[in-house]
């Protein structure tokens, strides 16, 4: 590539911001320019993040965030900043010519009202929700090549979603009565210290959080309801795994009458077939969270058990790359005009 396009990133301090840093070093397409943060403007980012050393990066300086010098060197950002903050500075970044992929909870909800019912604030930038694009490129690529603003999916609703999906769109299975049992890492709390993350209350346990009010829940919902052309209510449970990243869902389904293992197994391979990130493996063998460290890959095993006629779908991701920091990317690849998998050729991190 002759040129690279030049970006920014709104928020750089977090993990998300972390990872987007990981991923555009070595990006053939898309040059780092800017990179934000209130609390570390001035500093150099390799000394935010000693990994970049003697990168191309190493040496970029940290600026405030300034819509006005983000529009005169960038032609898309991405904000890596909470939710309420991001719909603020979208909305000064996009008039300002620029196009932006949001990875806060901001746009993904279309209805105004039930983002203020799940986050308890007001949706002060509510004209940007029709215009915005729900960036899981499995479903959207299209609808996200012609996007000024992509409103990127949360972690858990992009397993749960690719996992549910193949089941809902081919009417495999019931409507109601889904429930979704998900185990993420400790970096999906984010990097902001808190005591219910640190080491010693994590390591050597288990515990769920966060039911059953979890925010991504209506994501799942709006998503699955989308796909199966009708309401759905899910049971969404969240736990907490004593490993730094990685989710695995364990999603439960009951098949409609008549549905064989072999029409379960069809419809996922043909879903499965033209998304190289989407993996089905085969019967026998189920997703781990170690398989898809660092990776673009959410990973699929199916198990239904001939008791019950209960399809259970298991998905894997890494909630930093997958859920996040390279789903970014790959939106931003579609919205700059390039191939989605550029620069995402990523081999898995092994521990």
């Amino acid at each position: 590539m002759a040129r690279k396009i030049r970006v920014g990133l709104v928020g750089v301090t977090g993990y998300t911001g972390m990872e987007l840093a990981r991923i555009l070093v070595n990006h053939p397409g898309m040059e780092l320019v800017r990179a934000t943060s209130r609390s570390e403007a001035g500093q150099q980012l390799q000394v935010l993040y000693p990994f970049l050393r003697g990168t191309a990066l190493g040496g970029l300086t940290l600026t405030e965030p300034d819509p006005a010098d983000l529009a005169a060197a960038c032609e898309l950002c991405f904000l890596a900043v909470p939710h309420k903050a991001a719909m603020e500075t979208a909305d000064a970044l996009l008039a300002a010519g620029l196009k932006v992929v949001d990875l806060s909870a901001d746009f993904r909800l279309r209805d105004k009202a039930v983002y203020e019912a799940w986050y308890q604030t007001p949706h002060t930038r509510a004209a940007l929700l029709d215009e915005a694009v729900y960036g899981l490129i499995e479903l959207y690529a299209q609808d996200v090549r012609r996007a000024r603003l992509v409103a990127n999916p949360g972690c858990y609703p992009t397993a749960s979603i690719l996992g549910l999906a193949p089941a809902l769109a081919a009417g495999l299975v019931e409507t109601s009565g889904i429930v979704i049992d998900a185990k993420s890492g400790a970096s999906g709390a984010g990097r902001k210290p808190s005591v219910s993350t640190l080491f010693c209350e994590i390591q050597d346990t288990f515990r769920a959080y966060g039911l059953p009010t979890h925010r991504h829940t209506p994501e799942i919902e709006q998503e699955a309801s989308v796909l199966a052309k009708t309401g759905i209510t899910v049971s969404f449970n969240t736990h907490i795994l004593p490993i730094d990243r990685g989710i695995l869902a364990t999603i439960y389904t009951q098949l409609k009458p008549g549905v064989t293992p072999e029409a379960v197994r069809a419809a996922y391979e043909d879903f499965c077939k033209d998304k190289p990130w989407v993996r089905l493996f085969p019967a026998g063998t189920l997703p781990e969270t170690r398989w898809v460290r660092g990776t673009m890959y959410c990973d699929l095993g199916l198990v239904v058990d001939p008791r019950t006629d209960r399809l259970i779908i298991l998905s894997a991701i890494d909630n930093l790359c997958r859920g996040a920091s390279g789903q970014a990317v790959a939106n931003a690849n579609l919205m700059l005009g390039l191939p989605v998998d550029t620069g995402l050729d990523l081999a898995p991190m092994m521990p």
